[in-house]
């Protein structure tokens, strides 16, 4: 991006790897639509541009600056170990570039290239599920059917005994709750009733309605991140008398209860097993070539273009 709302593509050279680093050729990469077009409109607040740097990200807030961390790709040069594998990286949207060997994470043989993308998304997924721990047979609400909230509601999924019902005013966004084995709504159905509510619909409305949806000392774990964005929520009511709670969740750390026991290395890995599903192809629900992505952001950005997981292709990946 080079001023907010506009992006180009730029020339760029890589050295050879070194001893402990892979030359690595994109094969696909995925945009996350809430970060990402947040970034593309300059909406990072000065406050929170350390915070919200992506690894490999060059230039500053709110630009020039190279944003991305959604990237999967072929190593051709480098570490024997990788030479020829596909790997995981959170890295930008870009052709050819280099990396310590450390930053790659293998794909499983069994996950398609285009649906390991969603790996860093599903790693925030597993988080939230780590920071809210919870139980079998809980009735549990996802408010908001974008990246986040779709892979929480389909990990929800395999709790046993676990109700999950996916909530978003995009009424086509039912077909994907479907086809990830979560009910949904468009309204709210449950109120009163949720032991547990995911919100990440980066809307104050969705965060209204995720309270209201908690039952007696239910909690709501915040997924959102809103930016430059003020948001208004009632503490009024029956959030005291009913003892209901708020904890953020962000993938930024690891989250306390698995702290001192995985890594972000180890929580990545256990996101791309975890990518084996199927179902989670559901998301993917468009794609655009890398020479097109700087007419595609401003439309995912403004809302014109609707996806649930947009992918950029590359010559080598199809």
């Amino acid at each position: 991006m080079t001023t907010p709302g506009c992006g180009e593509i730029r020339a760029t050279t890589e050295a050879d790897p070194g001893p402990d680093e892979v030359l690595v050729r994109t094969l696909f990469s995925g945009v996350s639509r809430g970060t990402e077009a947040l970034v593309f409109r300059g909406g990072i607040p000065p406050s929170q541009s350390t915070s919200m740097r992506a690894p490999f990200q060059e230039g500053e807030f709110p630009g020039p600056v190279k944003y991305g961390y959604l990237n999967v790709g072929r190593v051709v040069a480098g570490d024997e170990r990788l030479r020829g594998r596909t790997v995981f990286c959170l890295y930008p949207h870009q052709t050819v570039y280099v990396v310590p060997a450390a930053a790659v994470v293998p794909v499983p043989d069994q996950v398609p290239a285009r649906r390991a993308v969603l790996a860093g998304t599903v790693e925030t997924a597993v988080n939230a599920l780590w920071d809210a721990a919870p139980l079998v047979g809980d009735r549990v609400a996802v408010v908001g059917a974008g990246m986040v909230g779709c892979c929480v509601a389909r990990l929800l999924a395999g709790i046993p005994g676990v109700d999950v019902m996916l909530y978003d005013v995009d009424g086509s966004r039912a077909e994907v709750a479907r086809l990830l084995g979560v009910g949904f709504a468009c309204a709210p159905d449950r109120v009163g009733d949720c032991d547990l509510v995911f919100h990440a619909s980066t809307s104050g409305d969705g965060l209204r309605l995720s309270l209201d949806l908690l039952a007696d000392e239910g909690r709501v774990v915040e997924l959102s991140w809103y930016g430059d964005t003020p948001v208004e929520v009632g503490l009024g009511g029956r959030f005291h008398s009913a003892r209901l709670g708020i904890v953020a969740s962000q993938v930024g750390m690891v989250a306390p209860a698995r702290r001192g026991r995985r890594s972000p290395r180890d929580r990545l890995a256990l996101a791309l097993g975890l990518l084996r599903d199927p179902a989670f192809d559901a998301l993917l629900s468009g794609t655009s070539t890398f020479d097109e992505l700087p007419r595609v952001l401003p439309r995912l950005a403004d809302g014109t273009l609707s996806a649930v997981c947009h992918t950029i292709s590359y010559p080598d990946g199809g």
